[in-house]
């Protein structure tokens, strides 16, 4: 496809988008805001990030469509209140890929990943300094809460606030484990909430000073081998003609442990 006919795809799009927001389009693409467009974007990076895992080609082709099918909503309903337009983004977007690789665009010098990573940093730092007055700063509130601890955790450890070493990190995460016993212990429902949140950030600083793979990552592979265990009681327990049911918890549990020497 040439270049011309991209662009006519890219129009096509933008007039598909600006006519189900016209007064004769759909009533349900005209009642929307970015606000309510929010759980439904972050709904088609998921199914993405799943086609990218699984490799699947033409899932990845759909689920890209379906995420810019929200750029272009979002910057024409962006366009209707006179705010920026598809344009601007795509400027933006093109001025920030230039600035940000002056090794290629410009005089500066980068020979391997973790020189351009630097150079990434320090303009990317020279672009927020006037909007942050705190390192912490500009980490997104609404990425996965492991995300955003093992962020936090790095932007501190770069200023020197970290552990010398992985054992610290252990002793506490017991330390947190045991506050949270006695916060059962006492029954009181605010000092669990705490403490549970404070465990699970122990552990994710855990994973990210060890630096082999994010929280998020870890959680997810977790995730996966549950469902996958999981499922195999469900198959065991309908071959039986038995109930998923804690009156049947023995069996259950026997399953699993089938599945754990199959996984």
């Amino acid at each position: 496809m040439n270049s011309d006919s991209q662009k006519d795809k890219v129009r096509q799009l933008l007039s598909v988008m600006k006519t189900l927001r016209s007064p004769q389009g759909c009533p349900w693409d005209r009642e929307q805001t970015h606000k309510t467009l929010k759980p439904f974007l972050m709904e088609e990076c998921g199914e993405l990030l799943d086609a990218i895992e699984d490799e699947d080609a033409e899932g990845m082709q759909e689920e890209l469509g379906d995420i810019l099918m929200h750029v272009v909503l979002h910057s024409v309903m962006a366009e209707e209140r006179g705010a920026f337009t598809f344009e601007d983004v795509a400027k933006s977007a093109v001025e920030k890929m230039i600035r940000r690789h002056p090794h290629v665009f410009g005089e500066a010098n980068a020979n391997t990943s973790q020189e351009v990573i630097g150079l990434w940093e320090k303009v990317k730092k020279e672009e927020k300094k006037k909007d942050r007055n705190s390192v912490l700063d500009g980490i997104p509130r609404h990425c996965p809460a492991l995300l955003q601890a093992e962020k936090m955790q790095k932007r501190a450890a770069k200023c020197g606030f970290d552990w010398d070493k992985a054992d610290q990190i252990i002793d506490k995460i017991e330390e947190e484990l045991e506050e949270l016993r006695v916060a059962l212990r006492n029954n009181k429902a605010d000092e669990i909430d705490e403490e549970t949140g404070d465990l699970l950030f122990a552990v994710v600083n855990l994973s990210r000073f060890i630096g082999r793979a994010s929280a998020e990552e870890l959680l997810a592979g977790a995730n996966a081998k549950f469902l996958k265990r999981f499922k195999y009681i469900e198959k065991k327990m309908t071959e039986l003609e038995q109930k998923m049911s804690h009156d049947n918890l023995p069996l259950m549990e026997r399953f699993w442990n089938e599945a754990k020497t199959h996984s």
